[in-house]
Formats: structure tokens, sequence, C-alpha cells
């Protein structure tokens, strides 16, 4: 495996003289580059983008344009396409560009990874197996993958999975953890089990509250006795049509890096309740206390707070259904057109547990919006598909904003919402830059 290549926006914060050295062919003084922008004048920044901004008198005071800011990465690792970002390798958290994300269906190569611990070794189907155990079922009951299959009727649904953390690498001051951007998300077509189906067979109780995964992934210390990540849901999600016990992604085999041979997929809700390497699930009559469950792991503030703020592990509660959120796949960001023809933009709307009701576009940094035209999900908990059309009159340096609105009529914020401790939730307008020749 190649060495990988730190993005800029880290470089600059682990390094900013290298950083410039590389990026501008000079050195600096040791300020960031993001404290300059914030600070640099329109014409400064024009010379560094090599264009004007137009519509610059409706750009936002302290707004970094997008092209200067873009995560980069060079390495291979199997199973995926080159062009991923690697934000971490011990546990593997790797990031889609937006613009590899343009399929209706996310291919395997393209799925982002997020892990907690080390992957399992010596995996073998014919081996695995699950048990759904706790306070709320009788009898703990043992499955193979092949009882699953032959027991109960299989599903397939196109599922949205989103890390809690996107889009974190936005929030100020820094909140610690893997600095996401955009990529942490993907809509794959998944089959396996209801796991309402299985817990109705192990005759589950009426007492039950939530229920409890256990993955057989490694503990960085290896450890056996550690427990690397046990999270869940409240009974009344985990009994929801579209959640899957899964073994395939898209027809194949899902990728080892994203759980295979088994694990439960949740569509709406964090990624982190999608339990990978799956074997064993506890049905129970309390909220379930596994690892990475407790404050602040997972969890937003109450109540808002100011940047920065001490937020304590009672005034703290669970995520559960995502925000509203949209991607552009299409163009990619940084893509030169010509002046006076039709560009053709594509992308992605979702809403969590709600639909997506409308999406706009903006190329006048969100002065005025036309709206896009948005395709219904093919199932309940998909991404919607959208697409607009744009011609740009002027030459110069353009921003495409996205915003989507859910079936409630809430919108994305234009700037990063409510700070948080730990950075979750970032649902701000996605933007790409285009230069018009």
């Amino acid at each position: 495996m190649k060495k990988k290549r730190i993005g800029i926006h880290e470089l600059y914060a682990k390094d900013p003289i290298e950083a410039d050295r590389l990026l501008w062919g000079r050195e600096s003084d040791p300020a960031s580059r993001r404290g300059f922008l914030k600070q640099a004048g329109l014409a400064a920044m024009s010379l560094a983008l090599g264009s004007k901004i137009v519509h610059a008198n409706e750009m936002p005071a302290g707004l970094i344009p997008t092209l200067l800011d873009q995560p980069q990465s060079d390495f291979e690792l199997p199973g995926k396409h080159p062009d991923l970002v690697v934000l971490n390798d011990k546990p593997w958290n790797v990031e889609t560009p937006a613009h590899l994300l343009d399929d209706v269906i996310t291919p395997a190569d393209k799925f982002f990874v997020r892990n907690n611990g080390l992957v399992p070794e010596n995996i073998d189907v014919d081996t695995w197996e699950l048990t759904i155990d706790g306070e709320s079922i009788p009898e703990p009951i043992t499955f193979s993958i092949a009882q699953l299959k032959e027991l109960f009727k299989a599903y397939t649904y196109q599922l949205t999975i989103e890390c809690g953390g996107n889009g974190r690498a936005e929030f100020n001051p820094p909140a610690k953890g893997n600095q996401w951007s955009t990529g942490a998300v993907a809509c794959a077509s998944w089959t396996g089990v209801r796991l309402k189906d299985v817990l109705e067979y192990c005759k589950v109780k009426s007492d039950a509250v939530y229920i409890g995964y256990y993955g057989k992934d490694l503990h960085l210390s290896r450890n056996p006795q550690k427990v690397t990540i046990s999270r869940g849901v409240p009974i009344k999600k985990a009994l929801e049509d579209e959640t899957l016990i899964a073994w395939a992604m898209n027809g194949e085999d899902i990728p080892v890096l994203n759980g295979h041979p088994l694990r439960l997929v949740i569509g709406g809700w964090p990624a982190s309740v999608s339990g990978k390497w799956l074997t064993r699930i506890s049905v129970r009559n309390i909220i379930h206390d596994g690892s990475k469950m407790e404050a602040p792991s997972y969890r937003v503030p109450k109540y808002p707070v100011a940047p920065g703020e001490t937020v304590k592990d009672e005034d703290m509660k669970i995520i559960e259904s995502m925000p509203v959120k949209s991607l552009i796949t299409y163009p990619k960001t940084g893509a030169t057109v010509k002046k006076g023809q039709t560009i053709k933009l594509r992308g992605h709307a979702w809403a969590g547990d709600l639909a997506v009701k409308e999406m706009h576009i903006s190329v006048d940094f969100g002065a005025t919006w036309q709206k896009a035209n948005l395709k219904p999900a093919p199932n309940r908990l998909a991404w919607q598909s959208w697409d607009a059309s744009i011609s740009l009159k002027e030459e110069g340096y353009y921003e495409v904003w996205a915003k989507a609105t859910d079936e409630k009529g809430i919108s994305q914020p234009m700037v990063v919402p409510g700070w948080n401790p730990k950075g979750y939730l970032n649902n701000a307008t996605h933007r790409i830059a285009l230069k018009v020749i």
C-alpha cells in the first residue's frame, strides 16, 4: 500500500510552512491558510483562484472559497476506489469525494469506511453465527447464516447510511474525531432478512425497549475482553420493515471493510447503529448501555451551546434521525466550463426518517435560488436523486450551492449549524466550485 498523502487542509493544520511551499511554491509565516483567507481581500482570493469571483458582492464575509479547501489522498486499499480519501488507517476511516457518489446506487468500491476497531481475522461464512438474546427474549437462539436464509424471507432495500460526524471538518472550534468533509455517506442496495421477522420468531417480550448489537471486530488494543462498539436503537426503529440483517450489498457479498459476512443496516440514523461483523443482538428492557452508547459518543446538547462550551453528560441526548442534507455529485468541484453553455447538475438528497420535499440550487452565494427536479425515492430511507440546468453568462469563479427541504418544511442551513463538542450533524449546504472561461 502506498503511503497516504495528507490533504492540504490537514497539512496546513500540522505544518503551514510546508503546506504553503507545496501549494504556492514558496515559504510563508506559520499562519494557517484558512486564517489568512479569512482576512484576505477579494483580490487576494481571486489571485489564488486564478480568476475573479463572480457575484462577489453576495459572498458572505469570511467565506473560504471551496476550491481552496479540498481534501486529497493517494493510496491503494483493496476493493476500494483509489480516489477515496484516507482519514485514518487504525482503524480504517475512508471517505468518498462527492463526485464519486454520482451513482444512484453506490458501488461497493465507492462506499465509505467508518470502523471503530480492527477488521476480524479468519472470517468463515459457513461457521458464522448470530445469537439473539437479552432480557426481553425468553431463551437465546443462535442462527447460522444458512438458517437465516432458510427460515426467513429475504428483502432488498436501497438504504442511506451516513456517519453522524459527516461534515465535522467544518466546525470551529474544531471537534475531535475524524475530520470528515462530505463523503461519509452512501446509498447501496442491501439484501437480508428483516430484524422484525427474526425477533418475532424469537418471541420478543412486550417489555422490550431497545436493541443492542455486538460485532466481531477487534479492539485496537487486541484485547479480546474489550468491546470496540456496541450501539443500538429503540425497539420501534428496530421493528421497521427496512431494518435488515444483511449479507449482501448490491447483489454481492458485503465488502470485508463494510461488515462481511453479516451486518445490521438501519437507514436514516447514524451509521454507528448499523453494526458490522454482526454476531449478537440483545433485546433490552432498558436503553442499551453498550460501548459508545454513553455520553458524549453520538450525542448532541439538548439545547444550543456557545462554540467551545463544555456540556455536561446529563445535558446530552442520543442522536436519532439524521437531518435533511444533499450533495452535488456532478460536475466535479473545480471543473472548467464555457461561458453560456448549459451545465447539467446532478446530486442526491436525504432527510433521515423523512422524505425530501424540495431541492434548490444557487450560483450567487445564496442570494437567489432555483428549484431543481427532485425524483421520488425507490423506497423509504433511500436518498432521492435530483438534477438541474444552469447557464453562467460571465467569466470567472462561481460556486454552486445545494439546499434540500424535508417534508416538514425544514431546510438545510447555509452556514454550519449549532456547534457541538463532537462535531455531529453538520448539514450545511454543499458547495462546489466552477471556473467559467
